[in-house]
């Protein structure tokens, strides 16, 4: 089984597809928000309504990158908004299964 990865470059998140099909399953829309006090880029399926309620997130396109189905976030405008290190590089995360949440730190 592939392992599952979250990856910054060239200021896309890089999800692969292991990752895509446990969280997002059929779904090509992602809420994505920064909370500055956590310092943490949370991101779920629009799917998820409660997040709309909590937070105040943007909605992305989740762009196919390949034929696996690794697929990518376009979050320049968070990172300039809120001043992150555009480095690329693996970004460490965590998953809440209850919520299909995805916890990336930044």
């Amino acid at each position: 089984m592939e392992e599952e990865s979250v990856i910054l470059k060239s200021s896309h998140i890089h999800l692969n597809s292991a990752l895509v099909k446990r969280i997002f399953d059929s779904v090509h829309y992602a809420y994505v928000t920064y909370v500055a006090e956590q310092k943490r880029m949370l991101i779920t399926p629009v799917s998820s309504q409660w997040f709309v309620k909590m937070h105040q997130p943007t909605q992305f396109l989740l762009k196919s990158r390949n034929l696996k189905g690794d697929r990518t976030l376009a979050i320049r405008e968070i990172l300039i908004d809120n001043d992150l290190d555009t480095t690329d590089r693996i970004l460490e995360y965590e998953i809440v299964k209850k919520t299909n949440l995805i916890k990336i730190a930044m």
